[in-house]
Protein backbone atom coordinates (compact mmCIF):
# COMPACT_ATOMS: atom_id res chain seq x y z
CA UNK A 1 0.00 0.00 0.00
CA UNK A 2 1.45 3.57 -0.45
CA UNK A 3 1.15 6.22 1.89
CA UNK A 4 2.24 9.63 1.71
CA UNK A 5 4.30 10.87 4.78
CA UNK A 6 3.70 13.34 7.04
CA UNK A 7 5.13 16.86 8.10
CA UNK A 8 4.86 17.61 12.07
CA UNK A 9 6.09 19.73 14.75
CA UNK A 10 7.59 18.49 17.94
CA UNK A 11 8.40 21.36 21.04
CA UNK A 12 9.29 22.83 23.01
CA UNK A 13 10.11 20.16 24.65
CA UNK A 14 10.77 21.83 27.58
CA UNK A 15 9.19 24.45 29.22
CA UNK A 16 12.90 26.49 29.00
CA UNK A 17 12.62 25.80 25.21
CA UNK A 18 9.38 27.63 24.62
CA UNK A 19 9.34 29.62 21.49
CA UNK A 20 12.94 28.90 20.85
CA UNK A 21 13.12 25.60 19.75
CA UNK A 22 10.80 23.26 17.36
CA UNK A 23 11.97 20.39 15.15
CA UNK A 24 10.10 19.89 11.87
CA UNK A 25 9.59 16.29 11.51
CA UNK A 26 8.99 14.22 8.14
CA UNK A 27 7.68 11.40 9.03
CA UNK A 28 7.28 7.69 6.95
CA UNK A 29 5.13 6.11 9.45
CA UNK A 30 6.87 6.32 12.47
CA UNK A 31 10.22 6.64 10.94
CA UNK A 32 11.96 9.67 10.49
CA UNK A 33 12.86 10.99 7.14
CA UNK A 34 14.07 14.75 8.01
CA UNK A 35 14.60 16.81 10.84
CA UNK A 36 15.27 20.26 10.63
CA UNK A 37 15.97 22.52 14.25
CA UNK A 38 14.02 26.03 13.94
CA UNK A 39 15.42 28.20 16.30
CA UNK A 40 13.92 31.42 17.39
CA UNK A 41 14.91 34.19 19.90
CA UNK A 42 15.56 34.41 23.47
CA UNK A 43 17.57 37.34 24.98
CA UNK A 44 18.51 38.21 21.24
CA UNK A 45 22.28 40.01 21.06
CA UNK A 46 24.08 39.64 23.98
CA UNK A 47 27.23 39.84 22.10
CA UNK A 48 25.94 43.07 20.85
CA UNK A 49 24.96 44.44 24.23
CA UNK A 50 28.54 43.64 25.71
CA UNK A 51 30.05 46.57 22.87
CA UNK A 52 28.18 49.29 24.95
CA UNK A 53 29.27 48.01 28.74
CA UNK A 54 32.22 48.09 30.53
CA UNK A 55 34.24 45.08 31.09
CA UNK A 56 32.66 44.00 35.07
CA UNK A 57 29.54 44.96 33.56
CA UNK A 58 29.81 42.17 31.04
CA UNK A 59 29.42 39.40 33.94
CA UNK A 60 25.58 39.59 34.54
CA UNK A 61 25.37 38.81 30.58
CA UNK A 62 27.31 35.42 31.06
CA UNK A 63 24.56 34.37 33.74
CA UNK A 64 21.81 34.35 30.97
CA UNK A 65 23.64 32.14 28.64
CA UNK A 66 24.01 29.06 30.24
CA UNK A 67 21.51 29.66 33.51
CA UNK A 68 22.73 25.93 34.73
CA UNK A 69 26.23 27.03 34.94
CA UNK A 70 26.32 30.41 35.49
CA UNK A 71 29.26 31.26 37.94
CA UNK A 72 31.14 28.97 35.30
CA UNK A 73 30.36 31.10 33.07
CA UNK A 74 30.90 34.47 35.27
CA UNK A 75 34.55 32.76 35.49
CA UNK A 76 35.50 31.63 32.45
CA UNK A 77 34.37 35.30 30.73
CA UNK A 78 36.77 37.08 33.88
CA UNK A 79 39.80 34.55 32.50
CA UNK A 80 39.66 35.83 28.70
CA UNK A 81 39.29 39.87 30.28
CA UNK A 82 42.11 39.17 32.76
CA UNK A 83 44.10 37.76 30.17
CA UNK A 84 43.73 41.07 28.12
CA UNK A 85 44.19 42.77 30.58
CA UNK A 86 47.78 40.73 31.81
CA UNK A 87 46.92 39.89 34.73
CA UNK A 88 47.40 37.16 36.95
CA UNK A 89 45.10 36.09 39.86
CA UNK A 90 45.96 35.41 43.88
CA UNK A 91 46.21 31.81 44.61
CA UNK A 92 43.36 31.72 46.99
CA UNK A 93 40.98 32.83 43.39
CA UNK A 94 42.36 30.31 41.29
CA UNK A 95 41.49 27.55 43.77
CA UNK A 96 37.88 28.88 44.46
CA UNK A 97 36.95 29.20 41.34
CA UNK A 98 37.96 25.74 39.99
CA UNK A 99 35.82 24.77 42.94
CA UNK A 100 32.84 27.02 41.93
CA UNK A 101 33.57 25.79 37.94
CA UNK A 102 33.25 21.92 39.20
CA UNK A 103 30.18 22.42 40.96
CA UNK A 104 28.91 24.25 38.74
CA UNK A 105 29.30 21.29 36.18
CA UNK A 106 27.68 18.93 38.67
CA UNK A 107 24.42 21.28 38.50
CA UNK A 108 24.23 21.04 35.31
CA UNK A 109 24.67 17.61 34.79
CA UNK A 110 21.96 16.98 37.66
CA UNK A 111 19.41 18.86 36.09
CA UNK A 112 20.26 17.32 32.52
CA UNK A 113 20.05 13.52 34.55
CA UNK A 114 17.03 14.69 36.25
CA UNK A 115 15.29 16.13 33.50
CA UNK A 116 16.49 13.26 31.13
CA UNK A 117 14.94 10.69 32.98
CA UNK A 118 11.34 12.35 33.16
CA UNK A 119 11.55 12.70 29.17
CA UNK A 120 11.97 9.04 29.30
CA UNK A 121 9.65 8.18 32.25
CA UNK A 122 11.44 7.49 34.95
CA UNK A 123 10.18 10.18 37.89
CA UNK A 124 12.05 9.33 40.66
CA UNK A 125 15.57 10.27 39.71
CA UNK A 126 14.52 13.50 39.11
CA UNK A 127 13.81 14.15 42.69
CA UNK A 128 17.07 12.98 44.12
CA UNK A 129 19.46 14.69 41.65
CA UNK A 130 17.05 18.06 42.39
CA UNK A 131 17.53 17.66 45.96
CA UNK A 132 21.66 17.37 45.61
CA UNK A 133 21.45 20.55 43.02
CA UNK A 134 19.41 22.40 45.88
CA UNK A 135 22.05 22.29 48.41
CA UNK A 136 24.73 23.09 46.44
CA UNK A 137 22.64 26.60 45.70
CA UNK A 138 22.40 27.28 48.71
CA UNK A 139 26.06 27.00 49.00
CA UNK A 140 25.93 29.46 46.24
CA UNK A 141 23.12 31.63 48.08
CA UNK A 142 25.53 32.03 51.05
CA UNK A 143 29.25 32.72 49.38
CA UNK A 144 27.41 34.95 46.97
CA UNK A 145 23.72 35.88 47.83
CA UNK A 146 22.38 34.74 44.72
CA UNK A 147 21.59 30.89 43.79
CA UNK A 148 20.73 31.16 39.66
CA UNK A 149 22.21 34.06 38.23
CA UNK A 150 25.27 34.57 40.66
CA UNK A 151 27.67 37.30 38.68
CA UNK A 152 30.20 36.11 40.77
CA UNK A 153 33.44 36.48 38.70
CA UNK A 154 35.11 40.23 38.77
CA UNK A 155 38.50 41.36 36.71
CA UNK A 156 40.90 40.13 39.15
CA UNK A 157 38.96 38.42 41.78
CA UNK A 158 35.51 37.40 42.85
CA UNK A 159 32.74 39.24 44.33
CA UNK A 160 32.83 37.41 48.11
CA UNK A 161 35.52 35.72 49.70
CA UNK A 162 33.97 32.49 51.30
CA UNK A 163 31.83 32.65 54.61
CA UNK A 164 32.56 30.96 58.01
CA UNK A 165 31.33 27.33 57.69
CA UNK A 166 31.06 26.99 53.96
CA UNK A 167 33.93 24.39 53.34
CA UNK A 168 32.03 21.97 55.71
CA UNK A 169 28.78 22.84 54.20
CA UNK A 170 30.38 21.25 50.96
CA UNK A 171 32.18 18.53 52.86
CA UNK A 172 28.72 17.11 53.38
CA UNK A 173 27.39 17.49 49.93
CA UNK A 174 30.47 15.53 48.99
CA UNK A 175 29.50 13.22 51.48
CA UNK A 176 26.24 13.14 50.16
CA UNK A 177 26.83 13.18 46.23
CA UNK A 178 28.33 9.53 45.46
CA UNK A 179 25.50 8.23 47.23
CA UNK A 180 23.17 9.70 45.27
CA UNK A 181 25.05 8.78 42.07
CA UNK A 182 25.46 5.33 43.25
CA UNK A 183 21.76 4.93 43.44
CA UNK A 184 20.80 6.66 40.21
CA UNK A 185 23.72 4.10 38.30
CA UNK A 186 21.56 1.41 40.35
CA UNK A 187 18.11 2.26 39.03
CA UNK A 188 18.85 3.39 35.96
CA UNK A 189 22.29 2.04 34.08
CA UNK A 190 20.86 -1.53 33.96
CA UNK A 191 17.59 -0.97 33.57
CA UNK A 192 15.80 -2.49 30.59
CA UNK A 193 13.18 0.38 30.25
CA UNK A 194 16.17 2.65 30.17
CA UNK A 195 18.65 0.57 28.07
CA UNK A 196 15.54 -0.18 25.63
CA UNK A 197 15.44 3.81 25.43
CA UNK A 198 18.90 4.94 24.90
CA UNK A 199 21.73 1.98 23.72
CA UNK A 200 21.81 2.23 19.57
CA UNK A 201 20.22 5.35 19.48
CA UNK A 202 21.69 8.89 18.16
CA UNK A 203 25.14 7.56 17.60
CA UNK A 204 27.80 9.96 16.62
CA UNK A 205 31.52 7.62 15.63
CA UNK A 206 34.23 9.72 16.90
CA UNK A 207 35.02 10.66 13.14
CA UNK A 208 31.65 12.48 12.51
CA UNK A 209 31.66 14.31 15.95
CA UNK A 210 34.74 15.92 15.22
CA UNK A 211 33.76 17.13 11.81
CA UNK A 212 30.39 18.50 13.48
CA UNK A 213 32.39 20.53 15.89
CA UNK A 214 30.60 18.76 18.57
CA UNK A 215 32.30 19.02 22.26
CA UNK A 216 32.24 18.08 25.76
CA UNK A 217 30.32 15.00 26.78
CA UNK A 218 28.44 14.80 22.89
CA UNK A 219 32.24 14.52 21.93
CA UNK A 220 33.82 12.53 24.59
CA UNK A 221 30.88 9.91 24.08
CA UNK A 222 32.11 8.87 21.26
CA UNK A 223 35.51 8.13 22.20
CA UNK A 224 37.31 11.17 21.76
CA UNK A 225 39.24 12.41 24.96
CA UNK A 226 39.17 16.05 24.29
CA UNK A 227 38.77 18.28 27.29
CA UNK A 228 39.79 22.07 27.56
CA UNK A 229 40.44 21.39 30.95
CA UNK A 230 43.59 18.81 29.53
CA UNK A 231 44.22 19.94 26.33
CA UNK A 232 44.61 23.53 27.09
CA UNK A 233 44.91 23.99 30.80
CA UNK A 234 43.40 26.99 32.52
CA UNK A 235 44.24 28.03 36.17
CA UNK A 236 45.50 24.88 37.66
CA UNK A 237 43.57 22.16 36.22
CA UNK A 238 47.16 20.68 34.97
CA UNK A 239 47.81 20.09 38.34
CA UNK A 240 45.09 17.88 39.73
CA UNK A 241 44.53 14.61 39.39
CA UNK A 242 41.74 13.54 37.25
CA UNK A 243 40.49 11.04 34.06
CA UNK A 244 38.96 12.36 30.99
CA UNK A 245 35.31 9.88 30.68
CA UNK A 246 35.28 8.97 27.21
CA UNK A 247 32.64 6.56 25.65
CA UNK A 248 33.13 4.01 22.91
CA UNK A 249 29.43 3.88 21.25
CA UNK A 250 28.68 7.24 20.89
CA UNK A 251 25.13 6.89 21.87
CA UNK A 252 22.44 8.62 24.15
CA UNK A 253 23.18 5.81 26.93
CA UNK A 254 26.72 6.62 26.26
CA UNK A 255 26.70 10.32 26.90
CA UNK A 256 24.46 9.08 30.48
CA UNK A 257 27.10 7.51 31.83
CA UNK A 258 29.87 9.79 30.50
CA UNK A 259 27.88 12.65 32.16
CA UNK A 260 27.22 10.12 35.73
CA UNK A 261 30.65 9.65 35.97
CA UNK A 262 32.06 12.98 35.03
CA UNK A 263 30.51 13.98 38.20
CA UNK A 264 32.59 11.63 40.38
CA UNK A 265 35.45 13.07 38.80
CA UNK A 266 34.36 16.67 39.67
CA UNK A 267 33.57 15.42 43.27
CA UNK A 268 37.63 14.08 43.36
CA UNK A 269 38.92 17.72 41.98
CA UNK A 270 36.64 19.80 44.48
CA UNK A 271 38.49 17.37 47.10
CA UNK A 272 41.68 17.52 46.22
CA UNK A 273 40.86 22.00 45.87
CA UNK A 274 40.05 21.64 49.24
CA UNK A 275 42.94 20.12 50.32
CA UNK A 276 44.96 22.71 48.97
CA UNK A 277 42.87 25.88 49.64
CA UNK A 278 45.80 28.27 50.44
CA UNK A 279 44.77 31.42 53.07
CA UNK A 280 45.61 35.42 51.63
CA UNK A 281 43.83 37.97 49.88
CA UNK A 282 41.27 36.85 47.08
CA UNK A 283 41.71 39.81 45.06
CA UNK A 284 44.30 41.45 43.47
CA UNK A 285 46.41 44.54 44.53
CA UNK A 286 45.69 46.40 41.93
CA UNK A 287 43.60 49.95 42.59
CA UNK A 288 42.92 50.25 38.49
CA UNK A 289 41.06 46.90 38.27
CA UNK A 290 39.44 45.98 41.76
CA UNK A 291 37.37 47.75 44.20
CA UNK A 292 38.92 49.50 47.02
CA UNK A 293 37.57 47.76 50.78
CA UNK A 294 34.28 49.93 51.59
CA UNK A 295 36.15 51.26 55.00
CA UNK A 296 39.00 52.59 52.41
CA UNK A 297 36.53 53.97 49.84
CA UNK A 298 35.09 56.17 52.97
CA UNK A 299 37.87 57.21 54.97
CA UNK A 300 40.89 57.48 52.53
CA UNK A 301 40.35 60.48 49.77
CA UNK A 302 42.87 58.14 47.11
CA UNK A 303 40.57 54.79 47.48
CA UNK A 304 38.09 56.99 47.27
CA UNK A 305 38.39 58.24 43.82
CA UNK A 306 40.14 54.70 42.92
CA UNK A 307 36.55 53.75 43.42
CA UNK A 308 34.61 56.40 41.46
CA UNK A 309 37.14 55.85 38.68
CA UNK A 310 36.48 52.45 38.14
CA UNK A 311 32.71 52.43 38.44
CA UNK A 312 32.13 55.68 36.37
CA UNK A 313 34.73 55.04 33.54
CA UNK A 314 35.54 51.10 34.26
CA UNK A 315 39.16 49.53 33.97
CA UNK A 316 40.86 49.68 30.44
CA UNK A 317 42.77 46.87 29.27
CA UNK A 318 45.54 47.72 26.33
CA UNK A 319 45.11 47.38 23.08
CA UNK A 320 45.09 43.73 22.02
CA UNK A 321 42.42 40.56 21.40
CA UNK A 322 42.17 37.16 23.12
CA UNK A 323 40.12 34.29 23.13
CA UNK A 324 40.43 31.58 26.44
CA UNK A 325 38.57 28.11 25.99
CA UNK A 326 37.45 26.48 29.04
CA UNK A 327 35.62 23.44 29.53
CA UNK A 328 31.60 24.18 30.28
CA UNK A 329 29.74 21.27 31.04
CA UNK A 330 28.33 21.19 27.66
CA UNK A 331 30.98 21.48 26.06
CA UNK A 332 34.29 24.00 24.68
CA UNK A 333 32.85 27.51 25.85
CA UNK A 334 35.07 30.65 24.52
CA UNK A 335 35.32 33.86 25.15
CA UNK A 336 36.37 36.41 22.27
CA UNK A 337 37.60 39.85 22.89
CA UNK A 338 38.95 42.55 21.15
CA UNK A 339 40.33 46.04 22.87
CA UNK A 340 40.97 49.14 21.68
CA UNK A 341 42.47 50.54 25.11
CA UNK A 342 38.84 51.81 25.96
CA UNK A 343 36.35 50.58 28.61
CA UNK A 344 34.41 48.63 26.48
CA UNK A 345 35.45 45.63 24.58
CA UNK A 346 35.34 46.62 20.32
CA UNK A 347 33.95 43.29 20.33
CA UNK A 348 32.74 40.35 22.73
CA UNK A 349 32.26 36.66 20.65
CA UNK A 350 31.11 33.73 22.43
CA UNK A 351 31.83 30.20 21.35
CA UNK A 352 28.28 28.17 22.59
CA UNK A 353 28.86 24.46 22.68
CA UNK A 354 25.28 24.26 22.75
CA UNK A 355 24.59 25.92 19.87
CA UNK A 356 27.62 23.65 17.78
CA UNK A 357 26.00 20.23 19.47
CA UNK A 358 22.12 21.00 18.53
CA UNK A 359 23.64 21.03 14.59
CA UNK A 360 23.99 17.22 14.43
CA UNK A 361 20.54 16.95 15.71
CA UNK A 362 19.26 15.96 12.30
CA UNK A 363 22.34 13.74 11.39
CA UNK A 364 21.08 11.58 14.92
CA UNK A 365 17.67 11.73 14.41
CA UNK A 366 17.06 10.75 11.02
CA UNK A 367 16.37 6.77 10.44
CA UNK A 368 14.90 6.34 13.97
CA UNK A 369 11.40 6.14 15.25
CA UNK A 370 9.93 9.49 15.99
CA UNK A 371 9.62 8.51 20.04
CA UNK A 372 13.31 8.44 20.06
CA UNK A 373 13.66 11.71 18.93
CA UNK A 374 12.63 12.70 22.52
CA UNK A 375 16.00 10.53 23.82
CA UNK A 376 17.96 12.10 21.18
CA UNK A 377 16.96 15.91 21.52
CA UNK A 378 17.64 14.95 25.87
CA UNK A 379 21.19 13.87 25.39
CA UNK A 380 21.90 17.00 23.33
CA UNK A 381 21.49 18.64 27.01
CA UNK A 382 21.18 22.17 25.10
CA UNK A 383 20.23 25.30 27.23
CA UNK A 384 18.44 27.86 24.71
CA UNK A 385 20.97 30.94 26.47
CA UNK A 386 23.38 29.58 24.54
CA UNK A 387 21.59 28.55 20.96
CA UNK A 388 20.40 32.43 20.78
CA UNK A 389 22.90 34.08 18.14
Amino acid sequence: MGSERMLINIGPQHPATHGVLRLVLELDGETVIRCVPHIGYLHCGFEKIGEYRQYNQIIPWTDREDYLNSMGNNIAYALGAERLFGIEITPRCTVLRVIAMELSRIISHLVWLGTTAVDLGAFTPFLWTFQERETVYNLFESWVGARLTTSASRIGGMAADLPPGWVDGLKGFLRSLPKTLDETDRMLTRNGIWVGRTVGLGVMTAPEAINYGLSGPMLRASGVAYDVRKDFPYLDYDTYDWDIVVGSRGDVYDRYLVRLEEMRQSVRIIEQALERLPDGPLNIDDPRVILPAKSKATSEMESMIHHFKLVMEGPRPPVGECYVPTESPKGEKGYYLVSDGTSKPVRWRIRPPAFVNLSAISKMAEGHLLSDVIAINASIDIVMGEIDR
